[in-house]
């Protein structure tokens, strides 16, 4: 598989604050990659650098060989679709004009059918079409990340990212959600980058694991190689037992002091 996206020795700031100190990632078409670490480990501003929100002082970010920083902010549009963490909590719209919105990179004067279609097709894949004509404000926490996802979709990207998609949900929205994207990684070659709190659900649903600690990476590869007893325990200042069966499970045993 070709790589997607490669993240060339990014260090990044805010103010004088180092949040990325020297990160080298690579990830290839369709992968499900997550992003783990304790609080402050450079999750988010990973994801933030990677969609160009924000431009790192040194190294670069690319996107099929080609630096995010020399696409137009549309060309970047139609590449990536970015579910940041914090959303508008009112939007005086209805589902299908919230989705519709994520075909701006593609319109011109006005929307077109192709645009509608789209819409409603991206709404079908998150399992949320009956919700087309209901209010957003009308809708539950997980209906309204599945409304995001699908704004998102809607863009028609090459790269999904998504920081906490399942923050806030109860277990069967987490599940749901987080179902769906692997099916669509899948079935339309999307590279996927989310930044995870929970180690299991990230564990269950990804292929790949970067485990971030003070803004470098601690550890990349599959769940098995990077869950083990002694990262959990370097990087979260846990003990921690980790069962095999039937996915990976991390069992929280005691902090260490």
């Amino acid at each position: 598989m070709a790589v997607k996206i490669a993240v060339k020795g990014v260090s990044a700031w805010y103010d004088s604050i180092k949040a990325l100190d020297g990160v080298t990632l690579e990830l290839k078409e369709g992968e499900v990659a997550s992003l783990i670490g304790p609080n402050g480990a450079g999750k988010t501003t990973l994801l933030r650098c990677v969609c160009n929100i924000l431009k790192p002082k040194i190294g670069a970010v690319m996107i099929d060989g080609v630096e995010v920083d020399e696409l137009t902010s549309r060309e970047l549009a139609m590449k990536i679709g970015y579910v940041p963490q914090v959303q508008p909590s009112h939007l005086p719209l209805t589902v299908l004009e919230v989705v519709v919105l994520g075909r701006k990179p593609y319109v011109n004067w006005s929307l077109s059918n192709r645009d509608f279609e789209v819409a409603w097709r991206v709404l079908k894949m998150v399992n949320a079409e009956h919700l087309a004509n209901r209010y957003f404000d009308e809708l539950s926490g997980g209906e309204r990340q599945k409304v995001f996802i699908a704004r998102a979709l809607a863009q028609e990207p090459e790269v999904l990212l998504l920081d906490e998609p399942t923050s806030n949900l109860d277990l069967k929205h987490q599940l749901e959600i987080l179902s769906i994207i692997r099916s669509l990684a899948k079935e339309r070659n999307l590279t996927v980058l989310m930044a995870m709190h929970d180690l299991n659900l990230a564990c269950r649903f990804s292929d790949v694991l970067v485990m971030l600690c003070n803004g470098r990476i601690y550890a990349v590869g599959s769940p098995s190689e990077v869950i083990t007893p002694d990262n959990i325990r370097k990087v979260y200042g846990v003990e921690a037992k980790i069962l095999k069966t039937p996915h990976l499970t991390i069992v929280p045993l005691e902090v260490i002091s």
